[in-house]
């Protein structure tokens, strides 16, 4: 007989067991519990409660067949047969709840029903109480051990499924989230895999790569109308955590998207961190980059189209200039001639650096003439000759900060001359100071090479400087003393830096100087 009974139990946890891991729905498989908790046992009903976390209260979350009144009661830990089960973490049997202190009566008063007896365990998981589960009135006799032990094995399985069914609740709530701020997002967006299979990309994304058409599944096929600079495989390759990359395609318009592909980190089984993803975003740029191309068009025409007359100018302004000199002709002639060469001499200076930023801005990697030399010796060069230009200035001071050992580099040095030499002249215009001082450095950092220019000028606000890298910007003539120029220096120092493959960026306190870098991969 109690074979037959043990094996009864055992078909009916196996068929509990199933019912259960078939639900993910928290409503549905809380319902589910109540209904098979009282089968289990053999009791009249059952009960479940749930762990309020933050309140330390057990709840009512189902309530079948109770009054709205009763399923809004709540108990604290240690009151009652629950609320001492869910506390201590042990199954308690009661056949006789009428002599049993540990019993409270709130629930009987206020739904007229009669409790008898109570089976009651916790429902546990990794050593946590999340609820308490409760069997109530035997029908046939009273509560066993061999019931409690069927009843610890049934709340065992509630409370795995219980566990699994809100980690399901949980991430299905959190792809909602995602989809919504993909759907969201203006621009595109593409979430990936680590080998860049395709999660999830919203409507933007599928707009830009026309995804009806090609039902690419991996990032690396969903650009084949583009050209990519640098390609795919950089992105997917390189060690840094954003990675910037521009898309074009030329027909059936032109059309410029900007892309930043974003590692996505989580942990492995040791707590290291491990990439397990990439977030790809791609932003509409065509009407800037058109703009640009315009704007570069235009200044490269009117460069041009001064440098002509220019050239006429200060060639007529330099023999007016002598002849007044030599003829000894009235001071008036003599200053206005003056004048005049002077005023045309930085005219031409600022058409010259306008046509010089113009010819490297529309330059691509490809046409840089890359050769190898010691960044240390180069930078004494460009110290050598800045001394000579600023001839007997006592005030100037320029030093080369030399490391120990050589410094090699691969780049164009011409292009990288006109930046560094931009960079000091800023660095000695800029500064009012009685005593100028301003040195050059060049360090190696693993694969890079950090080329430096200082200054103790009056340094920059902290909020300028991303902006001071901009075309035409210029801090604020009230800050600085502003003196003339097109504001092209310090974006043609950036130009330079990105077509060798690198960055530049700039650090500075306030009355104490300024350090713009150039990171150049070595």
């Amino acid at each position: 007989m109690m074979i037959m009974q043990s094996q009864e139990s055992l078909e009916m946890l196996v068929m509990v067991s199933r019912l259960l891991s078939s639900k993910l729905d928290i409503s549905e498989l809380l319902t589910t519990i109540m209904r098979l908790a009282s089968r289990v046992v053999g009791a009249e009903r059952a009960s479940l409660y749930l762990l309020d976390d933050k309140a330390q209260e057990l709840y009512f979350d189902v309530a079948l067949g109770l009054p709205e009144d009763v399923q809004q009661m709540r108990f604290k830990l240690g009151e009652g047969v629950a609320g001492t089960c869910a506390k201590e973490g042990h199954s308690t049997i009661i056949n006789d709840v009428a002599n049993d202190a540990r019993h409270s009566k709130k629930a009987d008063a206020k739904s007229g029903y009669t409790t008898r007896s109570l089976l009651t365990c916790p429902m546990i998981i990794k050593g946590h109480v999340i609820g308490v589960v409760q069997a109530i009135n035997k029908i046939d006799g009273d509560f066993s051990e061999t019931d409690k032990n069927n009843f610890e094995a049934f709340a065992s399985q509630a409370a795995i499924a219980i566990e699994n069914s809100r980690l399901f609740s949980s991430v299905k709530e959190e792809k909602r989230k995602m989809e919504i701020v993909f759907k969201r997002v203006r621009e595109g967006a593409i979430l990936t895999d680590v080998d860049g299979e395709i999660i999830i990309l919203n409507d933007s994304a599928k707009t830009y790569l026309e995804y009806d058409k090609y039902k690419f599944t991996n990032v690396k096929a969903a650009f084949p109308d583009f050209s990519i600079k640098p390609g795919i495989d950089a992105a997917m390759a390189t060690e840094e955590v954003a990675f910037s990359f521009e898309l074009y395609r030329e027909k059936p318009k032109r059309f410029y998207l900007s892309g930043t592909a974003i590692k996505l980190f989580g942990e492995d089984k040791d707590g290291n961190a491990k990439v397990e993803g990439r977030l790809w975003i791609l932003s509409d740029v065509t009407a800037q980059r058109l703009e640009e191309r315009m704007a570069r068009n235009f200044l490269s025409l009117i460069s041009h189209k001064f440098k002509t007359p220019l050239a006429c100018i200060n060639g007529y302004a330099q023999i007016l200039k002598e002849e007044a000199q030599s003829k000894n002709l009235p001071e008036m002639i003599k200053k206005s001639s003056e004048t005049i060469f002077g005023q045309g001499q930085k005219l031409n200076a600022l058409v010259e650096g306008l046509l010089d930023y113009v010819t490297i801005d529309s330059m691509e990697p490809a046409a840089l003439d890359r050769i190898s030399f010691d960044a240390t010796q180069f930078l004494e060069e460009v110290a050598a000759d800045v001394r000579e230009r600023s001839g007997a200035d006592a005030k100037l001071t320029v030093k080369v900060a030399a490391p120990p050992a050589p410094v090699p580099l691969k780049a164009d040095r011409k292009l990288l001359a006109a930046a560094v030499k931009a960079l000091v002249d800023n660095a000695i215009r800029f500064n009012t100071g009685e005593n100028r001082l301003v040195i050059l450095s060049a360090q190696l950092s693993e694969n890079n090479v950090f080329i430096s220019v200082g200054d103790n000028g009056p340094g920059i606000p902290g909020e300028e400087l991303e902006n001071v890298f901009q075309r035409f910007y210029q801090v604020e003539d009230s800050f600085t003393g502003q003196v003339a120029g097109w504001g092209l220096g310090l974006a043609l120092v950036k130009k330079v830096a990105e077509l060798h493959g690198g960055r530049a960026f700039a650090k500075s306190q306030l009355q104490k100087g300024s350090a713009f870098t150039l990171v150049l991969p070595k």
